[in-house]
């Protein structure tokens, strides 16, 4: 009786022009079964060239790097990727808190979440495999300290031309559990807030990212703070 196949690793790519890191990350990912760096970038511009030549899943982008920077290579890969050139991929951005407004600009750009560089291994290893089953929390407690310090800079979106706000496609509850998301609760924190199940919540998180037409629940957190749901320091 033959033996089940084992399920082929999550694809990373690292792109940093700190080689030093690179290696670093290169180490902690491929000492696991389930991962493996299949490519490597020091800027922006040979990231997308390797990414046309190379099948990933997860990339792990630096925001700050020369000659393209990890804003703009985010935007030209999803831009590749609507246009079918590169098969579906997420990203991570590599941040550090000093940077905060890059990595906000980043994930407006489409980056499914964030990691800070000198984040443990565990938390390292955890971020690719999460973004990579669709979910783009990373760590709750991560994202409620990126939203204390980026969310003032998030400015409320005013539409003049009079159409509806995207929030106004929600049911009462589903307006509350987005208003969570905002806050950085994972499915779990929520489900025990509103006394339901996460099986619930997951349903809930589905339909609102739908009816929003947002990639993810990042995507959703700044789409809040756009439309005034949740405002910096709220509760």
């Amino acid at each position: 009786m033959s033996q089940p196949t084992a399920p082929a690793p999550i694809r990373v790519a690292l792109v940093d022009d700190q080689e030093l890191l690179r290696r670093g990350f290169k180490m902690v990912i491929d000492s696991q079964p389930d991962l493996e760096v299949v490519a490597e970038a020091a800027n922006g511009n040979d990231a997308i060239q390797t990414l046309l030549a190379t099948r990933v899943d997860v990339v792990l982008m630096d925001v700050r790097m020369p000659q393209l920077d990890g804003i703009e290579a985010t935007k030209r890969l999803l831009a590749e990727q609507q246009a079918g050139r590169i098969a579906d991929l997420k990203i991570v951005v590599l941040t550090t808190f000093d940077i905060d407004e890059y990595a906000l600009a980043a994930i407006k750009a489409g980056a499914s979440g964030f990691l800070l560089k000198d984040a443990p291994p565990e938390e390292l290893l955890d971020a690719i495999r999460t973004v990579y089953r669709g979910d783009a929390v990373i760590a709750p407690s991560t994202t409620r300290r990126l939203l204390e310090h980026v969310a003032p800079l998030i400015t409320v979106e005013k539409d003049s031309s009079g159409a509806p706000s995207p929030l106004e496609r929600l049911t009462e509850r589903e307006l509350e559990v987005m208003k969570e998301i905002a806050q950085g609760l994972s499915n779990s924190e929520i489900a025990a807030k509103f006394f339901l199940s996460e099986a619930t919540i997951k349903t809930h998180v589905g339909r609102i990212l739908s009816k929003l037409e947002v990639r993810d629940r990042v995507q959703a957190v700044v789409l809040a703070y756009e439309q005034g749901l949740v405002k910096p320091g709220s509760p």
